[in-house]
């Protein structure tokens, strides 16, 4: 027997911010991030709104980029405070992958950050507050999904938290949060997207309910990434829904070692000022994936027939030549999109960001830590071929090289 979870209503198109006047309660805790929300007023319109609704509005504010445990704490001590019957979440990923580990802890305050990352072991939620996820970017698909992703710094390793009870009770997906992300921003939550779409298509925990979720997102994805990319705002409207659908796609079918690896190497580097952002991370690793995926038969079929709805490869090819298809045309999508092909070069000259880079040695050194923890990591297990502790140290030897997976 799978199960197939959803939230129980989803308001999407243009100005659907305004559902917010339709919640019934008496307080409301809104929890948004570091400021853009503010500065494009949504902050405000989700205030007003709410208040319109008759409900009493706090505010936890500043909740960081890859959000850490002790946010989440501060975030629920806050919430015992307020004692909210609604928490409402609007910003990127991070605000709402927070605020629903707050959630946990609100409900259950013995509840410890161990215990929230056993997997599908949360206990029954709504017994004090019911949940609403408002998406400002499009990507992470959060909204709609049944995983948070906590940062634990002392560790520098990204947790996953994976439960259906913590998907949200509404998703509201206005495209007009969207259009306010910038350039890099539009790159790296696409590219989270796609590897979403591609990693929820080959998943092991696959199904008919989820395949038509990916494939569609995919070639919307194909479509409407690079032109978002560049300013068409339709285009950007239209990845709103695009990301949400992986998103649907992934939270029931669930992921594979692209995003094993790349909540183990998120953080790792932070002492070097290196933090490889999270959608950046799986544009890099998802080619090497396929390649490493696709010595599985069956992989390497569904694959083959994502590329055959991408139309990016004649039908009657091998299904070796589709796989070569795919990751070519990934590797194009990177280079439209300024972002890196592995993580030697990441925050080098050839892609300056202002995270620094990660030096070879250091990189060489963790490896086998960093190799450990993905191999344990929740997404793991779904992945359509199990790595062992020196294949998955290979395999990271690839993504940040640059080097053929021929293993």
């Amino acid at each position: 027997m799978a199960r197939f979870t959803l939230p129980r209503d989803l308001y999407h198109g243009k100005g659907s911010l305004e559902t917010l006047k339709t919640l019934k309660g008496k307080k409301a805790i809104i929890c948004v991030g570091g400021g853009s929300m503010k500065r494009f007023g949504f902050l405000d319109r989700a205030i007003k709104y709410l208040e319109e609704a008759g409900m009493e509005v706090a505010l936890f504010e500043g909740i960081e980029s890859d959000p850490s445990v002790d946010t989440v704490m501060r975030g629920a001590e806050k919430m015992l405070e307020f004692e909210p019957d609604w928490i409402v979440a609007i910003g990127g990923g991070s605000p709402i992958d927070a605020a629903k580990a707050m959630w946990i802890k609100y409900e259950y305050p013995d509840c410890t950050f161990e215990d929230m990352c056993k997997v599908f072991g949360i206990p029954e939620l709504r017994h004090k507050a019911k949940f609403v996820a408002v998406s400002s970017t499009s990507g992470t698909a959060t909204e709609v999904t049944a995983f948070s992703i906590i940062t634990d710094y002392q560790k520098g390793i990204k947790y996953p938290i994976a439960d259906f009870e913590i998907t949200p009770d509404i998703a509201i997906v206005d495209p007009d949060l969207a259009e306010t992300m910038p350039k890099k921003l539009v790159a790296h939550t696409g590219m989270d997207a796609m590897t979403h779409a591609v990693e929820a298509y080959v998943s092991t925990a696959n199904c008919d309910y989820t395949d038509p979720l990916a494939i569609h997102a995919i070639e919307m994805i194909m479509k409407d990434l690079v032109p978002s990319y560049n300013g068409d705002m339709a285009a950007r409207d239209r990845m709103h829904n695009a990301q949400c659908l992986a998103g649907m796609a992934f939270s029931n079918a669930l992921l594979g070692i692209v995003h094993s690896m790349a909540h183990k190497t998120g953080a790792i580097f932070q002492d070097y000022g290196a933090h490889i952002i999270h959608g950046a991370a799986n544009a890099m690793y998802l080619p090497k994936v396929i390649a490493f995926n696709a010595k599985d038969e069956t992989a390497k079929k569904r694959y083959g027939v994502i590329v055959d709805y991408m139309g990016i490869c004649d039908k009657n090819a091998t299904d070796d030549e589709k796989v070569a298809a795919l990751i070519a045309y990934l590797r194009q999508m990177n280079d439209d999109l300024n972002i890196p092909h592995c993580i030697k070069h990441y925050g080098a000259d050839s892609y300056p960001t202002e995270q620094g880079f990660v030096p070879e040695e250091v990189f060489l050194e963790r490896l086998p830590e960093i190799a450990k923890n993905a191999i344990l990591d929740a997404c793991t297990g779904s992945n359509p071929r199990q790595p062992s502790q020196e294949e998955m140290e290979k395999l990271l030897k690839c993504c940040y090289y640059d080097t053929e997976v021929d293993f």
